[in-house]
């Protein structure tokens, strides 16, 4: 019997990330749930994944931390023998004044969001090249491609420009090997901590199922001749 493909979402305990663990475990996968901190809630998700008849498990790490991000990506080979498809879904939100950004917050953001991505998608390509067929979607950031400034999301602007850039250089470097990597980039989701629903031309928030529906699609064998791809989810947001 084939072993089922596995997946590996990071922070999927809740919201995006819960949702994208779950879709890749309707697709047949067997899927590990990152956690940080939200242990019970990371459980509840590997539960739903569960649910769909593959198998799950819940593993915790800072990913902003580079062994410990290393560590989730050999924890989930070692629990599953194999890594196909990775979904870099962590990154922390901030929104205030340009003039009062601390170096703390700075920093944060650009850990959370493009150090993190780096280090867990560097230490999963050997083992997704070994499979002929590896998938990387990371989530970024509707205009991340546009580098127009706003001054109160800019350390978060500037860490999603900067996922949008390492993927495409790994896209380059991976094709020959059969792996593809992408980034979905949503706009104002309904999980959102800010949601200026005037300012969609489609006059609705983003729904966690629009965000499904976009990455069931990148990591499926229909785009399997799809990388390097930018790929707003954002009803025509900050176009």
């Amino acid at each position: 019997m084939t072993a089922r493909p596995v997946g590996l979402v990071t922070g999927s305990a809740r919201g995006i990330g819960c949702t994208l663990a779950v879709t890749l475990a309707e697709m047949g996968m067997d899927v590990v749930v990152h956690y940080r901190s939200s242990e019970a809630e990371a459980r509840e998700t590997a539960a739903l994944a569960t649910a769909q008849g593959v198998r799950s498990v819940a593993l915790q790490a800072d990913v902003t931390v580079q062994t410990e991000a290393e560590g989730l990506v050999d924890a989930a080979v070692e629990a599953f023998g194999r890594l196909d498809v990775v979904i870099n879904n962590v990154g922390d939100y901030h929104k205030g004044p340009l003039d009062e950004l601390d170096g703390s917050t700075w920093r944060t953001m650009i850990d959370s969001n493009l150090h993190a991505t780096f280090y867990v998608s560097q230490r999963a390509v050997p083992h997704l090249r070994a499979r002929g067929r590896g998938r990387i979607v990371n989530v970024g950031y509707a205009g991340s491609d546009t580098l127009v400034a706003k001054p109160s999301i800019v350390p978060y602007q500037i860490a999603k420009t900067g996922v949008l850039l390492y993927a495409r250089a790994l896209a380059q470097e991976e094709a020959p090997h059969g792996t593809t990597v992408n980034v979905v980039a949503p706009g104002v989701i309904e999980t959102s901590v800010s949601q200026p629903t005037r300012e969609i031309p489609m006059g609705r928030l983003g729904s966690l199922q629009d965000m499904a529906s976009a990455v069931r699609f990148l990591v499926s064998e229909e785009a399997g001749y799809v990388t390097g791809a930018y790929l707003p989810v954002a009803g025509g947001w900050n176009l």
